[in-house]
């Protein structure tokens, strides 16, 4: 909701100290607000790593549960991709995003390829998931600096041979997804 201008002007005519507990308090109420003052101000940017780190490391234990059924893994794909969204909000880590969405898709895979071999209608949903994910991987690869290609090509192409022979493989028809990335 847009702010009355009559309003803007009324706070940036309020006393500083006012201001300040104002604007603390607002704060303290949006979590990923805090966190990203917390990780510009504060951390000033350094902990990216550590933080793509942490990620990483949750993917791995999630990848590793072994899901019963293709639903389960579903929702724990999407676990993980809420993590890397929040990453992306906090950081505007724009690289990290695509490197870890691939991490995600091929770790995930990698761990319960079986899950997902056939398609029937209990991998429908979690095959049409994991192609749309991949659309979406490509198209934010696209928009990254050409010089990051190189660094991507084989997750890429990993995940695309993985998408395409296996039950996402009607969906990634459907997407019009490549059989491989050229760079």
């Amino acid at each position: 909701m847009p702010l009355d201008p009559d309003l803007k002007k009324a706070i940036v005519r309020m006393p500083g100290v006012e201001k300040d507990k104002l604007l603390l308090r607002l704060i303290a109420k949006d979590a990923v607000l805090t966190e990203r003052l917390q990780f510009e101000l504060v951390e000033e940017g350094r902990t990216i790593d550590e933080r793509r780190g942490l990620i990483r490391d949750f993917i791995n234990r999630t990848a590793n549960l072994h899901a019963d059924t293709p639903g389960w893994l579903m929702m724990d794909m999407r676990t993980v991709s809420g993590y890397i969204s929040r990453h992306l909000k906090v950081t505007k880590d724009k690289y990290g995003e695509v490197e870890l969405m691939l991490y995600m898709l091929n770790t995930f895979y990698d761990n319960n390829a079986h899950l997902l071999q056939k398609y029937n209608s209990r991998t429908d949903k979690a095959a049409e998931y994991v192609a749309k994910r991949t659309e979406q991987v490509l198209k934010k690869a696209v928009k990254l600096d050409p010089d990051y290609y190189v660094e991507f090509v084989d997750d890429i192409n990993k995940l695309l041979g993985w998408v395409n022979h296996t039950a996402s493989a009607h969906y990634a028809r459907q997407l019009n997804l490549p059989k491989e990335w050229l760079v």
